[in-house]
């Protein structure tokens, strides 16, 4: 065989080696990426998708729905008005534990609505919020959990109890100034949501039902 020949078969092998090199290398850096923005959400993906792989494809997929989202901060007057219906709704826990856990489900939906995420089944409202909320949205999902547990006649007050922390810990992060930041399509929107901004800590703990 000519030595040109095996210098092409040579310079073909590199080609190729270095495309491997450098696929394994984007791949790597695509995964390291998606761990730093999921945090624990990219473990709970790996474990329910079958492996890195495919949690790698569905956290990307998120990531391009989460594109198409108009997510918009709160409006002073909005945030304060949600908190005001938040507290109403943790007074309510004294009487009725139920009550407060599944009107706490559905105002965090409203806030979710008015902030521009579609409010569809619950899967999908906790994968659209994780791209954003990765800390928190096992909250919601175990909030929301919880709050099936109470459906399924489980309502001891322990079970309601942690079901509105983990609630808290959402509704606090969506609708405080430090989630109020817009991140897709409208880049150019200011923060308004800083007015008037209660921090986490004035308002009341959730009460202990007299039951």
């Amino acid at each position: 065989m000519a030595t040109w020949v095996w210098i092409v078969v040579a310079v073909v092998i590199v080609v190729v080696v270095l495309a491997l090199v450098a696929s394994l290398v984007k791949r790597r850096r695509t995964r390291q990426g998606l761990q730093e923005r999921f945090g624990p959400e990219y473990d709970r993906t790996v474990e329910e998708s079958g492996g890195e792989r495919a949690a790698t494809s569905e956290l990307r997929e998120r990531e391009k729905r989460h594109e198409e989202f108009d997510i918009r901060p709160l409006e002073p007057q909005e945030a304060e008005r949600y908190r005001a219906q938040w507290v109403d709704v943790q007074a309510k826990f004294v009487d009725d534990p139920a009550l407060a856990v599944g009107e706490a489900d559905r105002l965090i939906m409203s806030v979710m609505a008015a902030r521009g995420y579609p409010v569809d089944d619950f899967e999908t409202r906790a994968s659209d919020l994780s791209v954003e909320h990765p800390t928190v949205v096992d909250n919601y999902r175990t909030g929301h959990r919880l709050a099936d547990d109470v459906q399924g006649g489980d309502e001891s007050t322990e079970t309601l109890r942690q079901a509105m922390q983990h609630f808290r810990a959402l509704f606090d992060e969506l609708v405080e100034p430090a989630a109020d930041e817009p991140t897709t399509r409208d880049e150019t929107r200011p923060d308004v949501a800083g007015a008037g901004a209660v921090a986490p800590s004035d308002t009341a703990d959730t009460p202990t039902s007299r039951r």
